[in-house]
């Protein structure tokens, strides 16, 4: 055999198949052919940051410099070749390779809880449907029931936080509640997972029997989501408890340095705790920062808040990525709404969600670009509109999720974990 065979994976398994498969040189040749052709491998975990309050993304990731809705802040140069975002995020913008600003977000929904529900969800409340939040279905299908540590973490969650339940999913894919915006102090300890001083194994063995059974007693022949609830909680506590799961917690193992870094307020180290959290295969994780309903003062807030986002974004893609972990981990860095590009009379943004942005990091995407486009003003997307159907549908696929996958709600009607008309953004996919 003379001539040269350029085999793909499905060309080969033909020959083989034939008896032609002993192509004559060396097997360099195919093996690269099923390397170029073999996916890319999912990504396991997602960690959202939500930035609660609606971000002025327009001072952030899409910049309006020489235009008066511009206002004071310059953009700089990230890592990737002609990508730029605002000054207040040095240290992110040395991972520009990494980052991906979708800049033509648009949507309708601008009042904070229904926009929020929106973002959460995927969906619009309609009547007496049940949707669950998007952590709830990406832990369904990416999670295991068996896990010690939980499918869904919710990192200091702030108002509209109505949105993150399990919904017609059931009790059992609701997120575990870590720390506490009002009371920042108490830091991110989860309380009550140590054993009471002086109970032994076996005595715990018989209280934890005991409960078992009268809450089976109680839950007999009766359908009752209170029920359920009850029993998923305690069972999730219970697994909590062993020390494996309890010290993926416990963030005194962390260097000092780490923790530093990071940044030492509730975001940064929320933050680093998911990070430790995806690292033990936790698949859904929410860590909030609250403030950005900047009516007034926006310039200075903005600049304070990227301040503590840019510590704590940048440590989560930088240590992602030293571990290995950042194309199996997803970030979404997104808040409900964007913030008007017309600057107020008290120095303020007010709500705008007409043309925003999120920021995408990792997941094996094709980072290091900017998706879609605004006008020079800012007031309108000019090429490539994303809806949050859409976004929602990419960021199932780069998990490997089919988006058009259904589960049945609380009223008997099919849903989908996005939008029938949802469009994943292909060029980052």
């Amino acid at each position: 055999m003379t001539r040269s065979l350029e085999l793909t994976r499905r060309g080969w398994l033909k020959s083989a198949a034939l008896g032609i498969g002993a192509a004559t040189g060396s097997m360099s040749g195919w093996l690269r052919a099923l390397a170029s052709e073999a996916p890319k491998k999912p990504a396991k975990s997602v960690i959202v940051l939500w930035l609660n309050g609606g971000p002025a993304t327009i001072d952030m990731w899409d910049l309006k410099p020489g235009h008066e809705n511009g206002g004071p802040f310059k953009e700089i140069n990230t890592t990737a070749p002609g990508l730029k975002i605002g000054e207040h995020l040095p240290k992110l913008a040395k991972h520009g390779k990494e980052l991906a600003p979708v800049r033509s977000m648009k949507t309708k929904e601008g009042d904070h809880e229904r926009a929020a529900f929106l973002l959460r969800t995927g969906y619009t409340p309609q009547g007496a449907i049940q949707f669950p939040a998007v952590g709830a279905t990406l832990a369904k299908e990416l999670g295991s029931e068996s896990a010690d540590l939980p499918n869904f973490v919710s990192v200091a969650p702030a108002r509209y936080a109505t949105a993150l339940g399990g919904g017609f999913l059931g009790p059992h894919f609701d997120p575990l509640f870590v720390g506490d915006q009002t009371a920042p102090q108490d830091g991110l300890k989860v309380p009550d997972l140590a054993r009471v001083p002086g109970v032994t194994d076996a005595a715990q063995k018989a209280r934890l029997e005991l409960l078992a059974g009268v809450e089976n007693k109680f839950g007999a022949g009766r359908n009752s989501p209170v029920a359920a609830s009850v029993q998923a909680a305690t069972s999730r506590a219970v697994r909590l408890m062993k020390p494996e799961a309890a010290a993926a917690f416990d963030l005194d193992q962390e260097k000092q340095k780490t923790r530093e870094t990071y940044g030492r307020g509730l975001f940064g180290q929320g933050c680093l705790l998911a990070r430790r959290l995806v690292e033990r295969g936790v698949p859904f994780v929410e860590v909030t920062l609250d403030g950005w309903d900047t009516h007034q003062n926006n310039f200075d807030r903005v600049k304070e808040l990227c301040g503590t986002l840019d510590a704590g974004f940048a440590s989560l893609v930088g240590d992602l990525k030293d571990r290995g972990l950042l194309d199996s981990t997803l970030v979404v860095c997104q808040g409900e709404f964007g913030r008007t590009p017309k600057i107020n009379a008290q120095t303020g943004r007010d709500h705008w969600p007409a043309s925003w942005a999120v920021a995408l990091a990792g997941g094996g995407l094709k980072t290091g670009q900017a998706i879609g486009k605004t006008t020079k003003d800012g007031l309108a997307v000019e090429e490539q509109p994303v809806s949050v159907p859409d976004l929602i549908a990419t960021v199932a696929k780069a998990v490997g999720i089919d988006p058009q996958k259904q589960n049945m709600s609380n009223v008997g009607r099919p849903i989908r974990v996005a939008d029938p008309d949802a469009k994943p953004i292909k060029e980052l996919l």
